[in-house]
């Protein structure tokens, strides 16, 4: 079975790499989910969710634009 590209260089994020990439807290990221100001997780498992890096990284990106 052969997978794109795209899913091959596809990353996951846990929550404590993208608090660590935010600089936000727990709460704040998931205050900003609930407003859809935030990518939305994927499901990983029954307990364990993650963010795909790519959204994340299109997000800060986004903040550093609103700056100016």
């Amino acid at each position: 079975m052969s997978t794109s590209p795209e899913v091959n260089n596809m990353k996951i994020l846990r929550l404590k790499q993208v608090m660590a990439m935010t600089g936000l807290a727990r709460s704040t990221l998931y205050k900003y989910m609930v407003t859809e100001k935030f990518p939305a997780q994927v499901k990983l498992g029954a307990r364990a969710v993650g963010w795909l890096e790519t959204e994340v990284l299109a997000w800060l990106q986004s903040r550093v634009e609103e700056r100016a």
